[in-house]
C-alpha cells in the first residue's frame, strides 16, 4: 500500500523517497496506480462536459406526442330564396337580456356639509362631514378622497379613507373628526369627494 505524501509502502520507506504525489519513475508496477489517480481526478470534469454537451439534444428524447386529428370547419349556408325576404324572428333563447343599467350606490350619495381642522401636533387632518343617502337601500364602505391646497389655491396633496359604517336608506349621518391622514404644514384648504360605495 502506498501513501501519497512520502511514498511510504506498508513494508517501510522505499530506497528513493520522492515528494512527488503518487508518481514513481523507478518502479513499473506503480505506473497504473498513478494513471488511475489521474483518471479519477479528471472524472468529474468529464461528467460535467458530457452533461453540458448533451443539453442541446434533450428535446429529441421527449416522449412522443399523441397524434392530433384536425377537423375542417364547414359553414353551412342557409338556403336562399329568390323573391320576398322573410322577417327575422325574435328568439329569446339566443338573444341577450336587455337590463336597464342600475345607478351606482355613490350616485345618490351626497356630502351635505364638510369642514376640516388640524389635530395632534398639527399634522393630522381631521374632517367632519355629513353624508346624505338618497338611495332606496343602505350603503356602506364609502370611499372618500380629500384634496388639500396651499393658501394660494395650488394643489398640495390628497388623502383617501374608507368609512365602514352603514348609512340607512333615505337618511343622513354625520361623521365627526375623521382622521383622513397626515398633511403638510402648508395645507390651508380641503375639499372631500365621494369615490365609491357598496350596496348593503
Amino acid at each position: 500500500m502506498t501513501d501519497g505524501f512520502l511514498n511510504i509502502d506498508s513494508t517501510g520507506i522505499t530506497p528513493r523517497v520522492s515528494l512527488s504525489w503518487g508518481h514513481h519513475s523507478d518502479r513499473a508496477d506503480d505506473m497504473p496506480a498513478g494513471y488511475l489517480r489521474t483518471a479519477i481526478g479528471w472524472l468529474p470534469v468529464a461528467v460535467i462536459l458530457a452533461a453540458a454537451g448533451s443539453l442541446p439534444f434533450l428535446h429529441l428524447v421527449r416522449a412522443p406526442r399523441p397524434a392530433v386529428h384536425l377537423a375542417a370547419a364547414v359553414s353551412a349556408k342557409p338556403a336562399s330564396t329568390v323573391g320576398l325576404a322573410k322577417e327575422p324572428v325574435f328568439d329569446p333563447a339566443t338573444s341577450e337580456a336587455v337590463v336597464p343599467q342600475q345607478p351606482a350606490p355613490v350616485d345618490r350619495l351626497k356630502i351635505a356639509s364638510q369642514s376640516w381642522r388640524r389635530g395632534g401636533l398639527g399634522s393630522n387632518a381631521l374632517v367632519t362631514m355629513t353624508l346624505r343617502n338618497d338611495n332606496s337601500y343602505s350603503v356602506r364602505n364609502i370611499d372618500i378622497s380629500c384634496t388639500f391646497q396651499r393658501p394660494d389655491g395650488s394643489y398640495l396633496t390628497s388623502r383617501s379613507r374608507t368609512i365602514t359604517d352603514v348609512i340607512s336608506m333615505k337618511s343622513r349621518k354625520t361623521f365627526a373628526r375623521l382622521h383622513v391622514g397626515f398633511v403638510n404644514v402648508y395645507a390651508a384648504k380641503a375639499k372631500c369627494s365621494l369615490v365609491a360605495a357598496n350596496h348593503v
